[in-house]
């Protein structure tokens, strides 16, 4: 258990944003080197071990504008020794390097070779790289609408101590019709990177070197299916507070946490004006009192103080604390309405944001009907898996570059999980409940309810699903605007991990070299 921290002591903290190195003819090109480095997390916690992007946690955020390609060269200048527990007996990685790292921009729809798949890892100055590793710098075309998206570590075997460790930051594209919305801007526009860590007594990073309750034989160290940290952090802070003026500010959020989901409300009373999710803006605000928030999900939000100026007001979490007493992470962070209005607040909310084009219209190509499923090695330990196989069955999932597909994702765990699709950004269907202990025992579905179409908020372009425990999730989904490999799973990372993650490929019908 964490030390016992005030809360609402730190400012909230704004990462910077990158610089480019330089330029060439393929566009503004960026060097980004993970180090290991320590920050001060909370004023009253030693400063903290950490690794980062640019010695930053959570690292700088990068910002571009739509249609201006962009390479970064991602390095490596981490120690040969990772300061969390590895277990080598995961995903096939007990002969690789104990420290290896590859970045995926999560939601960029980017050719496979930048995409930070997983074994594309690299050591150290490039001295050891993983089967797929093709290039040191990778390209972005950025040719999408304008979206929140986020950098992080994508390494095989160990993406969820990566994280845990700092490798995480924001991916900012805009494009001219977002800027032509009159929206809040400039210092009245800011990220929230919220994540949950636990920490020891000097202010080192706490993760489990076992689950909590290891049998005799389990491998040390040895992975547990799920970890949820009892602090919250906002942009690298402990429970911070944000000054604010009496006026309308945009928050750009992302539950960037390893397991934890959010369900997020103020205790003002007001409500959310939710612009945008995972793929840009909606086509129209959405009130949302409650804002449920599943790991690797983004949501572009107004926040209207106006009609509070000089009151304090909390930004909650309806789904913490657990049964545990000492559980604090009802609380996310602290808006204090105390700055005065610095000049007439002549931004506004929109009747209608975006144009979003139904993918219902298109030509259906395949349905695939895949089932989330628990399952247990050797060992006793539980197994994630998709469609009951581990990442290195053959490749199930082959679309054709420019198809599209239905996707019905089938959760007969006992808990939600969050899917998360590479390279391109999909439209949620709808959910249907079914009878999971009926399916549990005979095999058979017997629907408990109607297809219900997704929330307001959903009904945009999105990478990463809720897929709820007993109901079929559905997505429609085009596959373009490349061939390649590229990869689903979970989001959860300790699932992710272990083993519920699957490659795809997209396959270009006009060429011979089909994908393998």
């Amino acid at each position: 258990m964490s030390p016992k921290l005030k809360k609402f002591a730190d400012p909230l903290p704004i990462m910077e944003t990158l610089k480019p190195k330089g330029k060439n003819k393929k566009g503004p090109y960026y060097e980004v080197t993970m180090e290991a480095f320590k920050q001060k997390l909370h004023r009253d916690l030693k400063p903290t071990r950490l690794w980062g992007f640019e010695r930053s946690y959570p690292g700088p955020t990068i910002e571009v504008m739509q249609g201006e390609p962009i390479q970064v060269k991602w390095m490596n200048n981490l120690p040969d020794k990772h300061f969390l527990p590895v277990d080598r007996s995961i995903h096939g990685v007990a002969g690789a390097p104990e420290v290896r790292t590859v970045t995926h921009l999560h939601g960029s729809e980017t050719q496979s070779e930048s995409d930070g798949y997983p074994e594309a890892w690299f050591t150290k100055g490039y001295e050891q790289t993983g089967p797929f590793f093709k290039r040191k710098v990778y390209e972005y075309p950025n040719r999408q609408r304008g979206a929140t998206l986020w950098y992080h570590d994508h390494a095989m075997g160990i993406t969820r101590l990566n994280n845990y460790a700092g490798l995480a930051g924001m991916y900012i594209i805009r494009d001219r019709h977002e800027k032509s919305l009159n929206l809040p801007k400039a210092e009245y526009e800011m990220p929230l990177v919220i994540q949950d860590r636990t920490f020891n007594e000097d202010g080192s990073l706490f993760y489990p070197r076992q689950p909590d309750d290891p049998s005799a034989n389990l491998p040390d160290p040895s992975i547990q299916p799920f970890f949820n940290g009892d602090t919250l952090l906002v942009n690298g802070k402990v429970w911070p507070y944000l000054e604010v003026e009496p006026r309308k500010y945009r928050f750009r959020l992302l539950n960037a946490s390893n397991t934890r989901s959010y369900e997020l409300y103020l205790d003002s009373g007001q409500p959310f004006y939710q612009i945008g999710t995972d793929g840009g803006l909606l086509r129209k605000p959405v009130k949302v009192e409650k804002l449920a928030l599943e790991p690797a999900e983004r949501a572009d939000l107004i926040i209207d103080f106006s009609k509070y100026d000089g009151d304090t007001i909390l930004l909650k979490n309806d789904l913490g604390p657990d049964a545990d007493p000492n559980d604090e992470t009802d609380d996310v962070m602290q808006f204090k309405v105390r700055l005065p209005l610095s000049k007439k607040d002549t931004s506004h909310i929109p009747s209608e944001l975006s144009e979003i084009r139904s993918l219902k219209g298109n030509e259906v190509k395949a349905i695939r009907n895949l089932k989330l499923v628990g399952s247990t090695d050797e060992f006793g330990r539980p197994v994630l898996l998709l469609n009951n196989k581990r990442w290195d069955a053959p490749v199930t999932e082959k679309p054709y570059l420019g198809s599209t597909e239905i996707w019905s994702l089938m959760n007969i765990t006992g808990f939600a999980h969050p899917i998360h699709i590479h390279l391109i950004q999909f439209q949620i269907l709808d959910r249907r409940p079914f009878d999971l202990d009926t399916y549990n025992t005979n095999g058979k579905i017997e629907f408990t309810g109607p297809a219900v179409p997704p929330k307001a908020n959903e009904k945009g372009w999105k990478d990463t699903v809720a897929a709820p425990s007993g109901q079929i999730t559905r997505l429609i989904v085009r596959f373009a605007p490349f061939a390649g490999y590229y990869v689903w799973h979970c989001h959860i990372l300790e699932h992710e991990d272990y083993d519920m993650m699957r490659p795809y490929t997209v396959e270009d019908p006009k060429r011979n070299d089909k994908q393998e």
